[in-house]
């Protein structure tokens, strides 16, 4: 927890509610982003993605599996986030377990929709290499390298960037009359497809401090809040997933104006990054 004087938290709420943030920011204004791509060279994908003061890591690795019973015809795909101790007083002790496991539901929420996949904003289906038989199994791991506020979101951003980085490795199936018709799967370690994140969301939380609600909040703003809500919102301006988090309840006409001004500020956030995405890639080419 951040410990902040009396004054300075009228400072911050002070701030907030003349639109005018102690860094210098509007309320609904995102600290500088920065992206790099390819940091992991054994994984598939990987991309580091700093904002502000926050930083994290995230990491994409396929691997070839069996598809489960319920669901024949899609792949699968897992998300785990570890904290670093280092990264925060906070997270020493068991306050890191506990936020790793906040912050891995919130993602698999957000990304991948319903228990049954439905809504899942990673289309699991094209994980599909032979339906019921073989599917590929993306495991995606995220890591808090240093914490200033707002870690879902930018662990989301650094997801979306990671699998903009991925290449899935083209399959060559046969069937082979040795083994009773049964397929044979040769991966190609040359060859790899482009992984599609068009449908892929980026998270924006909006943290209420007094009357008022920000984006991209640093450590001393969340320590003031009374609740955030998160909205992972896609290119197309569709709704993929919303959590709440924090004690006090919050107006139904509130969330609305919540979710409409994160659809708003999302497709900024989106440009943002696909601009750090490509400057990233052309840094990574050369």
């Amino acid at each position: 927890m951040v410990g902040l004087s009396e004054g300075e938290k009228h400072f911050i709420r002070g701030g907030i509610a003349q639109d005018l943030r102690f860094d210098g920011r509007t309320r609904l204004q995102f600290r500088a982003v920065t992206v790099e791509t390819g940091i992991i060279p054994q994984a598939n994908g990987s991309a580091r993605v700093r904002m502000g003061a926050t930083e994290v890591i995230a990491s994409v690795k396929a691997e070839l599996g069996k598809p489960t019973i319920l669901h024949p015809d899609k792949g699968k795909v897992s998300i785990y986030v570890d904290c670093s101790p280092t990264s925060a007083p906070m997270f020493e002790g068991r306050g890191s377990e506990e936020l790793s496991s906040e912050l891995s539901v919130a993602l698999q929420r957000c990304l991948l929709g319903g228990k049954s996949g439905a809504g899942a904003a990673i289309d699991l289906s094209s994980l599909i290499v032979i339906e019921g038989k073989a599917c590929w199994d993306l495991y995606i791991d995220g890591l808090v390298v240093s914490s200033d506020g707002n870690l879902l979101d930018a662990l989301a951003a650094a997801v979306k960037v990671a699998l903009s980085d991925t290449g899935i490795p083209k399959v060559k199936v046969s069937v082979n009359a040795e083994t009773d018709g049964e397929p044979e799967v040769d991966i190609s370690d040359d060859e790899f497809l482009q992984f599609d994140t068009s449908s892929v969301p980026v998270i924006v939380t909006l943290t209420k401090v007094g009357k008022h609600y920000i984006v991209d909040a640093s450590s001393e703003e969340e320590s003031q809040m009374s609740s955030a809500v998160s909205v992972s919102v896609n290119r197309r301006g569709q709704i993929c997933g919303l959590t709440k988090r924090g004690g006090a309840g919050l107006d139904p006409s509130v969330i609305l104006d919540m979710i409409s001004v994160a659809k708003h500020v999302s497709q900024r956030f989106i440009s943002l990054l696909d601009s750090e995405i490509a400057a990233a890639e052309a840094v990574e080419a050369e």
